[in-house]
């Protein structure tokens, strides 16, 4: 028997099994199985693990969409992660290429996915506050939010949580220098169904102001002078 020959229940269930790139390719061998690759049921999961395949046409984004991790933990993502003030121009050149990568797909999301339950973003460095106020109002039943060193999450973010997410279940915050202990406290005082976990977030450093970076600089230098 041809592979062709099996009913759409059995196709989408070998499909299943499949990573984007293996379905792509199988999709592109012949017609019934490219309506199989576009089948809304197939993809109700999606995982990345760099920003390159956020550009990719292996997969779809739509309504059936249920559960969303963007993770990467390489070394060159991972200078997304460093405060602005301490990176070189080589540093930044590369930050800039894949800057509004993850936001405008996250945009994208917002507009085809309002069905979402879960997302997980991990090493998003340029990840800000609005695109997951967004979330939260275009995506009303998302129970499960999971940040882990997205660096520009603040304090905005806990509150668009207390505002927006009214079936959010579990919030993390995890490596997330800019969240403070009153957001923290706040999340807890007016969503207290809410499993909050924020390890090494509200303890970390902030990022330093521009002004305030000029301060240390001049006060070093005195010290050293002296």
């Amino acid at each position: 028997m041809h592979i062709t020959q099996l009913n759409r229940e059995c196709l989408l269930h070998i499909f299943s099994f499949l990573d984007k790139n293996s379905r792509k390719n199988l999709a592109k061998t012949c017609h019934k199985l490219l309506q199989v690759f576009q089948d809304p049921l197939l993809w109700s999961l999606l995982n990345f693990h760099s920003p390159v395949e956020l550009k990719k046409d292996n997969f779809l984004l739509g309504p059936a969409l249920k559960y969303l991790s963007i993770c990467w933990y390489s070394e060159r993502v991972k200078v997304c992660n460093i405060e602005d003030w301490r990176k070189n121009s080589l540093q930044k050149d590369f930050c800039k290429r894949h800057e509004n990568t993850v936001s405008d797909f996250l945009l994208d999301v917002c507009n085809r996915c309002p069905n979402l339950l879960s997302l997980t973003l991990s090493g998003c460095g340029h990840v800000t506050d609005d695109c997951i106020l967004q979330l939260l109002k275009n995506c009303p039943n998302l129970k499960s939010l999971k940040l882990e060193n997205c660096v520009r999450i603040t304090d905005h973010t806990l509150e668009a949580v207390t505002l927006y997410g009214r079936l959010l279940r579990t919030l993390h915050v995890d490596f997330c220098r800019n969240v403070t202990q009153a957001g923290l406290e706040r999340v807890r005082e007016k969503c207290p169904s809410v499993m909050l976990k924020a390890d090494r977030s509200a303890n970390m450093i902030p990022d330093s102001k521009p002004g305030k970076k000029l301060m240390l600089e001049k006060a070093s230098r005195k010290l050293v002078q002296l």
